[in-house]
C-alpha cells in the first residue's frame, strides 16, 4: 500500500538512501539536485546542487556526518551534512558514475560506472586505493561486506565479479545472467544476494556464489534498483514507473 507519493523533483529520480538514523532520507535526480526529506511528514527539508549532470547514486554513512553522491557528470562527492556543502571531490572516473557503496567497517567508498572500472577511494585522503578493472561494459551496481567477497560488482556485460579488497583482484565470476545486471541486493541476515536482469531476478549464496534458484516465474520488465530487509520482503523499481514488493516465503 503507498503510504504519501511525495513530490519535488523536476526530473526522474534515479537514486534514493535513507539516513541510518531513520529520520531523513534523499533523493538524487535528473534534475542534477539531491532533495531531503523528512521520513514522518515527506516535507522537504533541504535541495542541494554541485552536480552538473543527472545524479545515479547517493549512500549515507552511519559513522560520519557524510553523504555521497555520484552522476553523469563524472563527479563523486562528499557532502558535510553540518555544513550543507561539498567538502571532499573524489577524481579518476572517466565517465558517468552509476553506482555507489559504502564499506560497513573502514572508510573506503566504491564507485562504478561507465569505464567499466569499479573504483575503491579513502575516504579521508581522496585517494584511490584499487581501480579494480576485468567487466566489459558499464559497472552498474556494487555491494561491499566485512568478510570475502568483500565486494561485488554487477554489470551491463552480465556478468557478477566477486573481489578480494586485500589485493585489488578478481576471486571468482559468474555467468548466469543473460542480460545486463543492473541491481544487487544482499539479505540483511543471510548469506545470500539478489541480482536483477531483464532474464529473471536470481539468487545466490555467498561467500562462494553458488546459484540457488530464479525468484520469479517470469520477468516483465527492466530492473533498475532494488532491496531486502531484514523479514526478507524485497522490493524493486522498474523501468515502468513502478515499484513493486513481495514476501519471500522459505526462499529468501
Amino acid at each position: 500500500m503507498v503510504m504519501q507519493v511525495i513530490s519535488g523533483h523536476l526530473g526522474w529520480v534515479r537514486s534514493v538512501a535513507f539516513d541510518p538514523s531513520n529520520n531523513w532520507f534523499c533523493t538524487g535526480s535528473a534534475d542534477r539536485t539531491i532533495k531531503i526529506w523528512d521520513v514522518a511528514s515527506g516535507r522537504l527539508k533541504l535541495t542541494l546542487t554541485g552536480h552538473i549532470e543527472q545524479i545515479r547514486g547517493l549512500a549515507v554513512s552511519s559513522k560520519h556526518t557524510y553523504m555521497f553522491s555520484a552522476g553523469d557528470d563524472k563527479q563523486v562527492k562528499c557532502w558535510d551534512l553540518e555544513q550543507n556543502k561539498v567538502i571532499r571531490s573524489y577524481h579518476g572516473h572517466l565517465s558517468g558514475v552509476y553506482c555507489l557503496a559504502l564499506h560497513p567497517t573502514i572508510d573506503i567508498l566504491l564507485t562504478g560506472g561507465r569505464d567499466s572500472v569499479c573504483r575503491v577511494w579513502d575516504i579521508r585522503t581522496k585517494m584511490q586505493i584499487f581501480a579494480l578493472s576485468g567487466h566489459d561494459n558499464t559497472v552498474c551496481s556494487v555491494f561491499t561486506r566485512p568478510t570475502d567477497p568483500q565486494i561485488v560488482t554487477g554489470s551491463h556485460d552480465t556478468t557478477i565479479k566477486f573481489w578480494d579488497l586485500r589485493y585489488g583482484k578478481t576471486m571468482s565470476t559468474l555467468t548466469h545472467h543473460k542480460k545486463s545486471v543492473r541491481a544487487m541486493a544482499p539479505h540483511p541476515k543471510e548469506h545470500s544476494f539478489a541480482s536483477a536482469s531483464a532474464d529473471n531476478i536470481k539468487k545466490f549464496s555467498l561467500p562462494k556464489g553458488e546459484f540457488l534458484h530464479n525468484m520469479l516465474s517470469q520477468q516483465k520488465t527492466i530492473i533498475n534498483t532494488m532491496a531486502v530487509n531484514e523479514d526478507g520482503v524485497m522490493a524493486t523499481g522498474g523501468a515502468y514507473n513502478f515499484c513493486f514488493h513481495f514476501k519471500i516465503i522459505l526462499t529468501f
